[in-house]
């Protein structure tokens, strides 16, 4: 499947049902998923998946498959996702790397693709993230976007911290 977008590392593309292993590990593990309610089964994550799939139809675009451009290997999802905070429609930058990937900056670099893409691609003012408050890699990962703290707000029934950062009108995305 044609990326959507690339990074130096990194080619971003929908997901297909053949993603469903990397998608059920991922989500299955108990360190990448601290921050959320509870680990996914793998019925849960093919559900995860199809909703990224009703995304790309609906929005034209979700969570992504971040895959190493060298090798192929999925490495976490990255992407634009629409969320509603408070009764407003929000694009929100959201990244989750598989825990053998971390600490090498690719969330960041992912993030930073998709930001340049909804600023320039789809003309989006402003950008944000929803982080839990115990999440500090998620926050500094934002910090790295150019994101500040806007707002607390309750998400699927869990406070977040709305991240948030505007498009400047003389930089590029």
């Amino acid at each position: 499947m044609a990326p959507v977008l690339e990074t130096p590392r990194l080619a971003l593309r929908e997901m297909s049902l053949d993603d469903l292993g990397f998608v059920a590990a991922m989500l299955g593990h108990p360190e990448v998923m601290r921050f959320y309610p509870k680990v996914y089964s793998r019925d849960e994550a093919r559900t995860w998946l199809e909703r990224q799939r009703e995304r790309y139809a609906r929005d034209g675009h979700g969570l992504w498959l971040a895959e190493d451009r060298a090798t192929g290997e999925p490495v976490g999802q990255v992407g634009l996702l629409t969320q509603l905070v408070d009764g407003v429609k929000e694009p929100e930058i959201g990244y989750l790397i598989h825990r053998p990937f971390w600490r090498r900056g690719l969330a960041s670099e992912a993030a930073l693709g998709v930001r340049a893409w909804a600023f320039d691609t789809l003309g989006h003012p402003r950008v944000i993230s929803l982080i839990r408050p115990e999440n500090l890699p998620s926050q500094g990962v934002a910090r790295k976007l150019g994101m500040t703290p806007e707002k607390r707000t309750r998400i699927f029934d869990l406070e977040h911290i709305v991240f948030a950062v505007r498009k400047a009108a003389d930089t590029p995305g």
